[in-house]
């Protein structure tokens, strides 16, 4: 049996996405995939700002790194 590790970030805020987006319950388990989902993709997104930043010659990743991460990524870049 693997043993499942628990998402980054907190159920709670997560679960309030899911609500804000319209639903009127939300399962733990509905919670704790989206979490793993918006980890995934955080990690990913903060993965290529890493490298805009380094490529810009900054150790400090910048909003404006986020941004054009993020629109890298969606692009398919």
């Amino acid at each position: 049996m693997t043993q499942q590790i628990p998402p980054i970030l907190p159920l709670a805020p997560v679960e309030r996405v899911i609500r804000k987006a319209g639903a009127d319950r939300v399962s733990e388990g509905a919670g704790i995939e989206l979490a793993k989902v918006l980890e995934d993709y955080g990690l990913e997104v903060s993965r290529e700002a890493i490298t805009l930043a380094k490529h810009a010659g900054r150790t400090t990743v910048k909003e404006e790194d986020i941004r054009l991460a993020v629109a890298r990524i969606r692009r398919g870049n």
